[in-house]
C-alpha cells in the first residue's frame, strides 16, 4: 500500500523508524518531513503535504504524527477530501477506517510507546472500509458540506 507520512519535531525520531518498519512490510512510504531535526518547526505544512498527497492519490493512506495528535489532525482536515482521524486506541483505529473511510490517521508520539503506535497504524492499514450504504451516505453529507457549506446539492444549472 502507498502510504504518505508527516510530522514535526515531536515525532521525528519515531517517524524515521516507522518508514524502515513500513517498507519492511511491503508498504511504499513517502516521507514528507520534517527531514530534520528542529524543536521549533511547526506542523501545518507536514499534515497538509500529506493531505493533498493522499487525495492526489485515490487508494493511498496518510499517516500524521504529532506530540498530541491534535493539531495535526485538524491542519489535515483543512485539505479537502481528507478524513483524518485522531486514533488512541485499537477499537478507534478499526472504526475509523471502517465507518468512516478515514483515509489519513493522527497519533500523538507522546501519548504512547513506539510499539504501541505502530500497532494502532498497523491495525489502520491493515482495516478496509465496510461500504456499508448507512456509512457512506454519512461520508457523502460531510463531503457535500465540505464542497457547498450545507447540506442541499447545489441547483441544476440551465
Amino acid at each position: 500500500m502507498r502510504v504518505h507520512i508527516g510530522t514535526d519535531h515531536a515525532g521525528f525520531d519515531f517517524k524515521n523508524r516507522l518508514v524502515e518498519a513500513l517498507t519492511a512490510k511491503g508498504h511504499d512510504v513517502t516521507d514528507h518531513g520534517a527531514h530534520v531535526q528542529d524543536p521549533l518547526d511547526d506542523y501545518p505544512p507536514f499534515c497538509t503535504a500529506v493531505g493533498e498527497a493522499v487525495v492526489a492519490e485515490p487508494g493511498s493512506l496518510g499517516i500524521v504524527i504529532g506530540g498530541s495528535g491534535n493539531g495535526e489532525q485538524i491542519a489535515a482536515n483543512k485539505v479537502a477530501g481528507v478524513r483524518a482521524a485522531l486514533v488512541w486506541n485499537e477499537d478507534i483505529a478499526k472504526l475509523a477506517r471502517e465507518h468512516n473511510d478515514a483515509n489519513v490517521i493522527s497519533v500523538g508520539a507522546r501519548q504512547h510507546t513506539e510499539a504501541e503506535l505502530e500497532h494502532l497504524i498497523d491495525v489502520f492499514l491493515a482495516t478496509p472500509f465496510s461500504g456499508e450504504e448507512r456509512h457512506q451516505r454519512r461520508i457523502d453529507l460531510v463531503a457535500l458540506y465540505e464542497a457547498t457549506g450545507g447540506y442541499d446539492p447545489a441547483p441544476a444549472q440551465a
